[in-house]
């Protein structure tokens, strides 16, 4: 069953929303990333660490998740990883990158 994905123009509407029906946010990329450019009041644990940190996914349970990382590689598989744990995840179709170039050009790309 293909990953459902979110494409970043969609995000940025949901993040303009109210707040209480914006999605929560999985950056599943390592430190060095997320310090270099990562999306407001995201979460980050890298898809490495999604096992052994399964019990901070549950704070998201309940709400959608849009899991994140570079170019929306990892993401698929966090996003596989979320669903099969029965959270509502998607993730980011071209990562923060895409993110970038087509909703927010100030944000730094590496």
């Amino acid at each position: 069953m293909p990953i459902p994905e979110i494409s970043p123009t969609r995000l940025a509407e949901l993040l303009a929303g109210p707040p209480e029906s914006r999605p929560a946010l999985l950056d599943v990329r390592f430190p060095d990333e997320h310090a270099w450019v990562a999306l407001p009041d995201s979460v980050l644990i890298p898809l490495p660490e999604l096992d052994e940190r399964a019990d901070e996914l549950e704070a998201l349970r309940g709400r959608p998740v849009v899991v994140y990382c570079h170019h929306g590689v990892r993401s698929l598989d966090g996003a596989a990883y979320l669903i099969a744990k029965g959270l509502e995840a998607v993730s980011l179709k071209g990562g923060i990158d895409l993110y970038s170039r087509q909703v927010d050009p100030t944000l730094p790309r590496y």
